[in-house]
């Protein structure tokens, strides 16, 4: 049974969906701060633009034209950290340069109001207002605005290095939790998988949490220790009917034997009396054989799903010695039985069911197969890579009607087709309908189909994996 791998684990999704979240809520907070502060930066750099002017106005009217010019060459002077400078640009009434740092003045937009950005020279940028004063003269204030740039640069890489930080701790703490709940589902799924006891003592280590997969653990635990209970009742209840039908019938066999005997010892024995012993010793030995198949249908079916007890077996290996067994009653009985197997075919299985299995489908094939007939035994891989087991031959067939009835307890087929001990047609050997009942039990107890595949001519019984799903 293939087990969840972690990439493809509920937990991983989850932790994925976190980060995925985590990276959104980073994206949307970086573009709301750095939008919020270059709305106040801006406005910061338009108050200080204002400010300036203001400033120069006051000088103009407090102090004269001299002042201002002398007051703006001092200013031109003064070194200031890059992206902070202030600078200015004074020109008189006939537009002649009385004044500033800067070389020309800017053709502004008409809907601009005289303000808007410039490039100084450098490539610096900056925010340019310009105001006329009373008599004539203009005056040009910029500000830059590459600090401004600089702290929003540093902002997103802050955001940057911050949201890696977020997603990677969001990723460690994402993994180690749903490596650790993914261990705790897997001690329930390997319990289920497997209930032997040491597996249900390692669920039981877990039962003390009280959170969503704790509880489920609880409850895993109470259930698989009750069907262990149920299963245990049923094995004990079938084996103590199974002793108490088999003994008494093998006790009355014993004194059928003795009957015959006494019999065929007496003087005059009598045909008749003889015949009747031996047909209630066949009744009784018939009813036994049936019994043992219903258990060990039971047995298969409870068993179903559970790997105990399944070792790696050589399919190709055990076709092969179980065809050198039937190889010498087909030169007997005049059949063609062939062996058809690839080498190294192998899965878990149980040998000794599997050998029964197989042997089940060849005994039918040889009962129901006319003299000259032909019968294989085909061992090879399936179209998925698992083993396929197949006993195929060219007898009567199975009609449609019954393809599915000669797989149910004590179904019978009627008009000769090889339908195993299903078959109750005339001339046929009389037997319980259990064999390929038995046969399919077993088979789904190893994970497996058993099945009458559509064939042209005869019968074709085939043994694979169940399809996926």
């Amino acid at each position: 049974m293939q087990r969840v791998s972690l990439l493809d684990s509920i937990f991983t999704r989850l932790v994925a969906w976190a980060i995925a979240v985590s990276i959104a809520v980073v994206l949307v907070l970086g573009w709301l701060v750095t939008t919020k502060f270059e709305r106040m930066a801006e406005a910061t750099v338009r108050w200080n633009v204002d400010a300036d002017i203001r400033h120069m106005s006051d000088i103009l009217e407090a102090r004269g034209r001299r002042e201002l010019i002398a007051h703006i060459e001092e200013s031109a002077d003064i070194d200031r950290p890059t992206g902070t400078g202030n600078h200015f640009l004074l020109l008189g009434s006939d537009g002649t340069r009385l004044a500033g740092d800067l070389a020309q003045w800017p053709d502004f937009d008409a809907d601009t109001m005289g303000e808007g950005d410039i490039v100084l020279p450098g490539g610096r940028p900056a925010l340019a207002r310009a105001v006329e004063f009373p008599g004539g003269m203009r005056l040009l204030a910029a500000r830059e605005t590459g600090w401004t740039i600089i702290q929003l640069n540093q902002i997103g890489l802050s955001f940057v290095a911050g949201g890696l930080f977020v997603v990677m701790a969001v990723g460690v703490a994402g993994y180690l939790t749903a490596s650790r709940l993914s261990r705790r589902v897997m001690r329930i799924n390997d319990a289920f998988r497997d209930p032997e006891p040491r597996r249900l003592a390692a669920l039981d280590t877990g039962r003390s949490r009280m959170d969503e997969i704790g509880e489920l653990t609880r409850h895993s635990s109470a259930a698989l220790a009750r069907l262990d209970r149920l299963a245990r009742a049923q094995r004990d209840t079938t084996d103590q009917i199974a002793h108490e039908m088999r003994t008494p019938l093998m006790h009355l066999d014993n004194r059928l034997v003795r009957a015959i005997q006494s019999q065929s010892q007496a003087r005059e024995p009598d045909p008749q009396t003889t015949e009747r012993l031996l047909a209630a010793r066949g009744e009784i030995r018939h009813v036994v054989a049936t019994l043992e198949s219903l258990l060990d249908i039971a047995q298969s079916e409870a068993q179903r799903g559970n790997p105990q007890g399944l070792a790696e077996v050589d399919i190709s290996a055990l076709a092969a010695n179980i065809a050198d067994l039937y190889t010498a009653s087909a030169e007997e009985t005049g059949h063609d039985f062939r062996l058809e197997a690839d080498e190294g075919v192998t899965m878990q299985g149980d040998e000794i069911q599997l050998s029964r299995v197989i042997t089940n489908l060849l005994d039918n094939a040889f009962k129901y197969v006319p003299s000259g007939g032909q019968v294989r035994l085909i061992v090879t891989r399936g179209a998925g890579g698992g083993p396929l087991v197949a006993v195929a031959d060219d007898g009567p067939g199975v009609p449609r009607e019954y393809r599915e009835t000669i797989f149910e307890r004590f179904g019978r087929v009627g008009g000769g087709a090889n339908g195993g001990d299903h078959n109750g047609g005339a001339g046929q050997a009389k037997g319980a309908g259990l064999g390929l009942a038995l046969a399919r039990a077993i088979a789904e107890r190893h994970g497996m189909e058993l099945r009458l595949a559509p064939t042209m001519r005869g019968a074709r019984f085939e043994l694979r994996p169940l399809p996926e799903g």
